[in-house]
Parts: C-alpha cells; sequence; structure tokens
C-alpha cells in the first residue's frame, strides 16, 4: 500500500510518499520512504512517481493542500510544455528563453528541467521513433534545446563545491541534452563538471578519468542501440578505476533494464541527483 504522509517542521508541511512494507521478522508492517515530495503548498502531480500518480487516495491529499494553487501550477506547467513543443519544432531560441524566464517567475529551474523540458524531449523523441516527425525537425529541436541549456546555464549562480563529476556518453551515442542538464544543474550547486557528452572512443575516455581523477562518473544513454556499447564502456572504466558510477538516459526508461556494472537510475529527479552523488562517493 502506497499513501502519503505529512510532517510539520517549524509549522510548515512536508510531504512524503511511503510504502507499507512487511516484515516477517517481527510480524508487523513498517513504513519505507518511496520518495520525499516536498512542501505540501509546492507539490503538484507531476511530483508523484509515473506508476503511483492516478493513484486516487494520492491525488485526494495533494487536493486536499492546497487546490487552487496546485490547480494553478498544473495548468501552467501544461501550458508551458504545449508551448515549448511548438517553438522547440519550429527552431524558435528566442520564444524558448522567454518561456523558461515567464516559468522560473512562478517556480524554479530545477522544476523546469524535470517537469517541463524533460517531458517535451521524450515526447519529440518517441514521436520521431514512431515517424509523427521528421528527422529534420527531430534536429532542429534537439539543437534548440541545447542552446536553450547553455543559456540557462549562463544564468545560474555557482557556489564552491570541491567534487568533481564527469559526464560522458558511449561511442556512437549522439545525443548529449540530458547531460547538458544536468551539467547546467550540478554546476548551479557548485560542482566542477566535465562534460564529454560527445562520440569519443572509450580509451579517450579512460585517459580523462586517469588524468582528472573525477569523483564519480556518469554515463548516459539515449538510443537503445548504444545499450551493448555503454555497457562495454562501463566494464573498460570499472576495470581500471576504483569510481564510483552511475547510468541512464532515455534508453533505460523501460521495464526491463538491462544489467550493468555501475547504479542505474532511472525517473531521475534532479533534486535527488546531489544526494544520490553523495551516497555514491562516500
Amino acid at each position: 500500500m502506497v499513501y502519503i504522509r505529512t510532517k510539520k517542521v517549524k509549522g510548515v508541511q512536508y510531504l512524503y510518499l511511503v510504502k507499507s512494507v512487511w516484515d516477517p521478522k517481527n510480524k508487523t508492517s513498517k513504513q519505507e520512504i518511496v520518495k520525499y515530495l516536498g512542501k505540501a503548498a509546492d507539490v503538484v502531480k507531476d511530483d508523484i512517481p509515473v506508476e503511483y500518480r492516478d493513484n486516487p487516495k494520492i491525488l485526494s491529499v495533494l487536493a486536499a493542500q492546497n487546490p487552487e494553487d496546485i490547480k494553478r501550477r498544473e495548468e501552467a506547467s501544461e501550458k508551458s510544455r504545449k508551448l515549448l513543443y511548438k517553438k522547440l519544432t519550429d527552431g524558435d531560441i528566442n520564444i524558448c528563453v522567454k518561456i523558461y524566464d515567464e516559468y522560473v517567475k512562478i517556480f524554479n529551474t530545477t522544476d523546469f528541467f524535470d517537469k517541463i523540458l524533460k517531458p517535451v524531449m521524450y515526447r519529440i523523441g518517441d514521436e520521431w521513433a514512431n515517424n509523427k516527425i521528421s528527422i529534420a525537425t527531430e534536429h532542429v529541436a534537439s539543437n534548440v534545446a541545447q542552446t536553450l541549456v547553455k543559456i540557462i546555464m549562463d544564468k545560474e549562480t555557482v557556489n564552491a563545491n570541491k567534487k568533481k563529476v564527469l559526464l560522458c556518453v558511449p561511442l556512437g551515442e549522439e545525443h548529449h541534452l540530458g547531460c547538458d542538464v544536468i551539467e547546467t544543474f550540478l554546476t548551479g550547486k557548485g560542482y566542477k563538471v566535465f562534460n564529454m557528452a560527445t562520440s569519443i572512443p572509450s580509451d579517450s575516455i579512460l585517459y580523462f578519468i586517469e588524468h582528472n581523477e573525477p569523483d564519480v562518473v556518469m554515463v548516459s544513454i539515449t538510443l537503445d542501440d548504444n545499450l551493448k556499447t555503454g555497457q562495454r564502456l562501463i566494464k573498460k572504466i570499472k576495470d581500471s578505476f576504483d569510481v564510483p558510477i552511475l547510468v541512464g538516459g532515455f534508453a533505460l526508461e523501460q521495464e526491463k533494464i538491462p544489467n550493468f556494472d555501475a547504479k542505474v537510475i532511472v525517473n531521475l529527479a534532479l533534486n535527488e541527483l546531489p544526494k544520490i552523488i553523495r551516497t555514491a562517493i562516500s
């Protein structure tokens, strides 16, 4: 059973998605946190993991918190997604930047990446794979999205942080928007980020790791065709270095995930990433 638990701290309510798990040893059920959702007034349906998003009990709890604000946030997000899709596929970078600027007046950059840009790019990828849009349109949208991410990066404030993160893709992977988004987010959090999200030989990545000693390596895989290459890249890194490896990307957003000698992260919310990195490093 999955449900929402509330916790009040200094007059502010926070929400947690929890589930009941049977403990055979003590012959009782116990609670396990599925996900920390955040301040009650800020949580919307999109914050709930997909598999629980249409649970009536969960939706009723959300609606009870602040129904008018939740409705406003969801309407604003849906409007932004529709408009961003149109302007990305039209190749209109100026309007895309305006969409971002207007959105973060109400919300924040992390929400823009998680709730607006990410689902829009997934939609574009799906429509290209199903021949609903042309490869030319997909390329235009991807290039504009990459430019948008770089513009957003220039707007972010950098804080001091000594941890180094290497972002890379397996040979043959030409999609690097996910890495650009993560670079922007982590740079804003003060991490030193090496973004090698271009299709280069594995030996070049190994050479870079040897000479720059990142604290964690993140491998992004977008296309299914690159899963085996990604497995080989991770094995080479693992055989050569004692460094934590995280792997994720659109190719892993499926029911049956291939085996990797690394920690697989799926349905990633950017706010969870610093904790995942800290855990991997420790």
